[in-house]
């Protein structure tokens, strides 16, 4: 073969060699860097990737109780509630030894002394028995179990501003005044509270209803209002 020849078969393998690796190290490099976005975009994932909280994390929560937050981003705006007024009247029903009794507390919410009204038969058995067949004469203060939680079985509480309590307040007092007997059918206990209910704008139930349920109705039926405001006439 000719000098000549054999020089350009050599360059022609050479330049095929040549190409063969440029080809194999763009591939790599390719391979290589492909790897490496893989890795850049997993990156963030695994970083983002809750964390399992420390047994002192889970201690310190435990302590602090559901009220501790985590974040900024966790704690919300807390709710201030608004004044229900300095005073009050609180509807409230007992058991008793026959179907209950029901009575006011009222009073100032910063005291905590109450006053107590409520009607009932003067006296024992006796008088309880025949106010279910004539009037008997009442009483319209506290009756034994009025001041004590245990027999409570049913409460509505509402509130009032200072010169409406004094208005309502008077009521009450000349109601107890001006109620001198008892009577298990018309002038008994749950039409009593329930006049004091009317006067201060509220819906008042029908009054022949055990105490306790004529609680609950009388708070349903005013849609568990918290407050009252009397009328200007009162």
């Amino acid at each position: 073969m000719p000098e000549s020849n054999r020089k350009r078969s050599g360059l022609r393998l050479l330049g095929g060699i040549g190409v063969v690796l440029a080809s194999m190290t763009l591939e790599a490099g390719i391979g290589h860097a492909q790897q490496l976005a893989v890795q850049t975009d997993q990156a963030p994932l695994q970083q983002d990737k809750p964390r399992k909280p420390s047994s002192r994390s889970v201690v310190a929560a435990a302590v602090a109780g559901p009220s501790a937050s985590v974040s900024g981003a966790d704690v919300k705006p807390v709710r201030r509630s608004t004044a229900k007024g300095p005073y009050y009247v609180d509807f409230r029903a007992r058991t008793a030894a026959s179907y209950g009794h029901a009575f006011i507390w009222y009073g100032k919410t910063s005291e905590k002394q109450v006053e107590v009204a409520g009607l009932h038969p003067a006296g024992d058995v006796l008088p309880y028995v025949l106010g279910h067949l004539m009037w008997v004469p009442s009483e319209t203060g506290a009756s034994y179990g009025d001041l004590d939680v245990q027999y409570l079985t049913a409460s509505y509480r509402v509130y009032l501003s200072e010169a409406d309590a004094k208005k309502v307040f008077a009521y009450i007092k000349e109601l107890q005044a001006s109620s001198p007997v008892w009577n298990a059918e018309t002038t008994n206990c749950t039409a009593f509270i329930g006049r004091i209910a009317s006067f201060m704008g509220l819906k008042a139930p029908f009054h022949l209803l055990k105490p306790e349920e004529y609680v609950n109705q009388l708070r349903d039926m005013n849609g568990g209002r918290q407050t009252v405001q009397l009328a200007s006439d009162r």
